[in-house]
């Protein structure tokens, strides 16, 4: 047995006899600690739990983590004087905060979606604009959703899936659905 099943055996023994609150645990705090795997995680959930139960409880995780991260900023924002902060640093933010203040729901949904998007700072751009809680939590609801799948099915050999014609077809597949959806929501629920 070589070195890397080993530790994923070993890990997912822990997430199992931990049960379903370790699992949610582990990809709640990655929403804080953004060096830390939601791959990973997702994948082992799935390894511990199965397809379905592993991606469900990976999915409130996160969508909870992201949702109390953006909040944080959100009451954040506006409260941290000027003095503590370098002025290169402070037009980077406000650079970035215009360019994300006029993001269209369908759009923020597709960042979302995208498994290698750092999901971190989305929340912290989504809170420090001050975007409403419907439009977040629309866009957090069905892009953690797709992703969380996508991590899911990508389980445990991220390379030889990627070369694979099949999880190529299902990326994209996810994509359009995920647009698709955010599309028929935005024009329902008036979010824009």
């Amino acid at each position: 047995m070589n070195i890397i099943q080993y530790i994923i055996e070993h890990s997912t023994d822990i997430i199992e006899s931990g049960g379903l609150l370790t699992g949610f645990l582990l990809v709640f705090i990655e929403c804080f600690i953004p060096a830390l795997p939601l791959s990973v995680f997702v994948a082992l959930n799935v390894n511990a739990f199965g397809f379905f139960i592993g991606c469900f409880i990976s999915w409130i995780a996160t969508s909870v983590g992201s949702y109390i991260c953006y909040k944080f900023f959100y009451f954040l924002q506006g409260k941290i004087p000027d003095k503590f902060l370098n002025k290169k640093i402070i037009n980077k933010i406000k650079v970035s905060i215009d360019k994300f203040n006029n993001i269209k729901f369908s759009e923020l949904v597709l960042i979302i979606t995208l498994p290698f998007t750092p999901s971190f700072l989305v929340n912290i751009l989504s809170g420090i604009t001050r975007m409403s809680d419907k439009k977040f939590i629309g866009a957090l609801a069905i892009g953690k959703f797709f992703s969380i799948f996508f991590w899911g099915y990508i389980g445990k050999s991220i390379i030889s899936s990627l070369t694979d014609i099949y999880s190529i077809v299902y990326i994209v597949v996810t994509l359009i659905l995920a647009y698709i959806i955010s599309k028929i929501i935005s024009k329902k629920l008036n979010i824009d």
